[in-house]
């Protein structure tokens, strides 16, 4: 009894020993203020990004419970970093809790080796802040975030320590740096003001940062997706936004209908789990306010965000949206939201809201998932398994994905039969939902002979960023009787992430939703459908049966970089296939070399190079994964290519149209010009450009093209007075006769404008004879615009024949999937163009009475007969205008070659 009385003490002196040293330790730790200036959330008060780099960098410095992590540099060359906190002991076995976590989330392992592998995991949770530069809360509950977890020396800290590994990812650096710094600029605090700043504040994307994810065109997202989905794996994702709706504070999980039918069950149900432990911990805490399911707007159909792709991968994804602004601002009454229901347990009085108590609101959803993850880290560990395991079995054996459409048509059956029968009986149920040819496949093989191989690799590329897994054939092989080369993609369904892969390969199917039957449609919170796949005009073939092959796997996130083929010797030049992406960037490089390039219209716009070493070639080629061939005799007569001088509108501010074009652009290898309203009407526009790219925005649309209440609007720029003298030049509006005169001068001048979306509608107010096809005759014969209960299409993939006669469609196949959308984010304008005129030429058409491909159309049988894309003469210039975005988010690949066809027609035209 003594020596036990004797060690009882021992250890108690140790424990308070360690307690005393752990307290000294977190004492050396920088208060925000010490480091800052001031506390996190004073009103009026924003830190940079440099400040806060610097911060976490002392952190980390400073702190035992902090690992510091650069996952990469930003678009402006910013490092992008990552802290990672949990107890001293977790972190020195770091490596192994984080393969405990791939180990799981990959649920290669049997259900025993799972069980142990749960228990002694960790549980990883990943709290991020600033994607939405504008957003000021998510940057600094951020840092407040950092702050709390090196200072906190209670029971419950310890414990949120001791059980998980916390990940606070800095989202988007660069945004955080020109706001706070835009924010700051006025010396006076009570003037300062969060108003829009003159550029993006994602270098190319701005707001549409976060619809990147699948697609990771951006190099922040680059970053991410390779932390989360190829290294880390968390079980819970928290993605910090803002704003609440009106009368509220914060917007929590769940989640409206619809959720995505290729998720696990698993998904919405833990959703439930974590929003019921965020609403009690809030009621705990005496903070009302928090909002969800239909109280707001998200939904957890779509894939592409930072919070909703996590949920293909079988994590949590949580999304809050917070009310909130460093100057101070007022919370209003609103009667409807005064009454308690399921949406909003708890009403916010009305009153003023200051910036720290958006801070704390956010602590507290910090603290309520942070200590759901500590007190059911196992589970949550097993869930991730068993979520992989359901995925890999479905992946492995025949299985029917229910769809919408199916049902729908299942339903009308049953509607057919028998009078008290009630349901399908199960020989109908076979027949109409089960039948063979109806089943997931086992996986897509990618063929390596297909006409654009470069494009299927960036495609792949983006599966790899996605943590999917994908395999390539060492030797040739045959599968289901079909030959496919070395070098082939195979991507088997039988694995963790089959949700997230079918998602990329498969047509999403939306289901129609509308506020109630014959009402208005219900707007998906983003694209309704997007299969990359389809967007990048990739070729693959869905196999039904399992199979196997000559097959050696890609490591986890390494990205493809395409072969160089040797470049055979050549007396007669060299030959680049027009169907290949990737060919533009190897003749910019030519071009700018000073090297001839010509294109073959006999050959479906082939590019001719008629003088170049194989030397030069290869240089040109590098990187590329395009194949030069020699030309050999009679290639026929080339044009000249010329490199165009291009100006690409933008607006005080920044488009993200525009800042996307500008991505496509510079990774294609074309020089550009960014041009403002201003300098558009000035005119003289000729003399420096042969070609000027109006995206969608840069015009409104105008309402003779638009359906019932689109009609596009041109965004005003803001008050000169406000703006510092050299931003001026930013400012203005491209509307009215005067821009009108400007664009019509540039065209009779010989220069060639390209126009996209809204901006489309300048064929009709250049006075062209088309009109919008999406009417309807009423029955004393007026035609009147359609309206959204008769025809809606948010965002979509859609196929349009193509007019292969004009030199815009080299290169492109007789039929292309399009992005189209003509819902929350876009206007989308079909035309009716007139009959027999040599001058107006149509490029794309709805030939069907049912292009929908992937995602939502409604009354899409209005479509059939329009045209999407014309091009026309407008004196001795052209005017080529497509209703739809053609690079939109940089994810389009299969149509790029409309652009890209349109700058080299007008360099034709360049005058030297």
């Amino acid at each position: 009894m003594v020596r036990r009385a004797r060690h009882g003490r021992r250890r108690a002196t140790l424990a308070l020993a360690l307690a005393a040293l752990a307290a000294v330790a977190q004492a050396a730790v920088p208060a925000p203020k010490e480091h800052f200036g001031f506390t996190i959330g004073d009103d009026y008060m924003l830190a940079t990004y440099t400040q806060t780099e610097a911060y976490f960098r002392k952190i980390a410095a400073s702190s035992d419970r902090f690992r510091l992590v650069e996952l990469g540099e930003t678009s402006e060359g910013r490092p992008q970093l990552m802290l990672v906190a949990s107890s001293p002991a977790n972190l020195a076995k770091l490596d192994e809790y984080r393969d405990i976590s791939e180990r799981l989330a990959r649920a290669r392992d049997d259900e025993a080796v799972a069980r142990r592998l749960a228990e002694q995991g960790k549980a990883v949770v990943w709290i991020d802040g600033g994607l939405h530069a504008n957003e000021t809360v998510g940057a600094h509950q951020l840092i407040e975030t950092v702050w709390q977890l090196a200072s906190r020396d209670d029971a419950e800290t310890r414990r949120i320590l001791d059980d998980t590994i916390v990940l606070l990812v800095h989202a988007n650096p660069d945004g955080q740096e020109l706001y706070s710094s835009w924010y700051m600029r006025e010396s006076e605090p009570s003037k300062r003001v969060l108003d829009k700043p003159p550029r993006l504040y994602q270098k190319y994307a701005g707001h549409d940062n976060n619809r990147d994810f699948y697609m990771a065109a951006l190099q922040e997202t680059r970053n991410l997706n390779l932390a989360m989905y190829t290294r880390w794996y968390p079980q819970i994702v928290y993605n910090h936004h803002q704003t609440s709706p009106k009368g509220t504070v914060i917007v929590i999980p769940p989640y409206r209908d619809p959720y995505n039918y290729n998720i696990d069950a698993m998904i919405p149900v833990g959703l439930e789990a974590l929003g019921s432990a965020m609403n009690l911990r809030y009621l705990q805490e005496n903070k009302p306010g928090a909002v969800s399911k239909g109280g707001s707007v998200y939904s957890t159909w779509w894939n592409g965000g930072l919070r909703t792709m996590p949920y293909f991968h079988n994590m949590l994804g949580v999304l809050t949206e917070i009310t909130g602004n460093p100057t101070p601002m007022q919370i209003p009454f609103l009667p409807e939201r005064q009454l308690p229901d399921s949406n909003l347990p708890a009403p916010v009085p009305a009153q003023t809201w200051h910036f720290r108590q958006s801070i704390d609101y956010s602590l507290t959803a910090n603290w309520a998932l942070l200590d759901y993850a500590s007190r059911n880290r196992e589970q949550l560990l097993w869930n991730i398994y068993r979520m992989g395991r359901n995925s890999i079995e479905r992946g492995s054996a025949d299985y029917w994905t229910a769809s919408p459409s199916a049902l729908a048509a299942a339903k009308e059956a049953a509607a057919r039969n028998a009078p008290g029968q009630v349901g399908l009986e199960a020989a109908q149920v076979e027949s109409m939902l089960r039948r063979p040819e109806q089943r997931d496949p086992r996986g897509y093989i990618i063929p390596a002979g297909q006409a654009d191989f470069p494009t299927a690799t960036a495609f792949v590329n983006a599966l790899q960023l996605a943590g999917v897994e994908v395999q390539r054939a060492s030797r040739p092989f045959t599968v289901a009787g079909r030959k496919y080369a070395a070098g082939s993609y195979v991507v088997k369904a039988d694995q963790a992430f089959r949700p997230h892969l079918r998602d990329m390969f498969e047509p999403q199917d939306h289901p129609h939703d509308f506020e109630y039957d014959g009402g208005p449609p219900i707007a998906p919170y983003d694209s309704a459908g997007w299969t990359l796949a389809l967007q990048m005009g990739v070729a693959f073939d869905r196999v039904l049966e399992g199979f196997d092959g000559p097959f050696e796997p890609l490591p986890a996130g390494q990205l493809q970089v395409p072969a160089d083929a040797p470049v055979p010797a050549s007396n007669s030049g060299y030959v680049l296939d027009a169907r290949a992406n990737n060919s533009v960037i190897a003749v910019n490089r030519l071009l700018k070399a000073g090297v001839a390039v010509q294109r073959l219209p006999a050959r479906d716009g082939a590019f001719f190079v008629p003088r170049a070493t194989p030397e030069a070639m290869a240089s040109a080629l590098h990187g590329t994964g395009v194949v030069a061939t020699a030309a050999g005799r009679g290639v026929g007569e080339g044009v000249p290519v010329r490199a165009p001088r291009i100006a690409l509108w933008d607006h005080y501010g920044g488009s993200m149209i525009s800042g996307w074009t500008r991505l496509v652009l510079e990774n294609f290898g074309f020089d550009y010009e960014v041009v403002y309203p201003r300098q558009i009407l000035q005119g003289d526009l000729r003399r420096r450009f042969d070609v000027v790219i109006l995206p969608s925005g840069a015009l409104p649309l105008p309402e003779a093209l638009a359906i019932e209440g689109k009609a596009g609007r041109t965004q005003k720029s803001p008050d000169p007075a406000g703006i510092p003298a050299e931003f001026h030049p930013m400012l203005g509006e491209l509307e009215g006769e005067p821009a009108l005169a400007a664009l019509r001068g540039f065209l009779q001048e010989g220069g060639h404008v390209v126009a996209t979306g809204s901006s489309s509608g300048l064929a009709l107010q250049l006075g062209l004879p088309l009109q919008s096809h999406l009417r309807v005759k009423e029955g004393d014969g007026r035609l009147r615009p359609l309206n959204p209960r008769e025809y809606y299409i948010p965002g979509s993939v859609l196929e349009v024949a193509v007019d292969k006669s004009q030199p815009v469609a080299w290169g492109l196949p007789a039929r292309l999937d399009v992005y189209f959308s003509d819902g929350r984010w876009d206007n989308a304008p079909v035309f009716d163009l007139p009959a027999g005129r040599d001058d107006i030429r149509p490029l794309l058409r709805f030939d069907s009475a049912a292009p929908l491909r992937s995602g939502w159309a409604w009354g899409q049988g209005y479509l059939e007969g329009g045209v999407l894309a014309a091009e026309a003469d407008v004196g001795p210039g052209r005017l080529t205008f497509f209703g739809t975005d053609i690079t939109f988010r940089s994810q389009t690949h299969g149509s790029f070659k409309l652009l890209f066809n349109s700058l080299l027609q007008a360099g034709a035209g360049a005058v030297d």
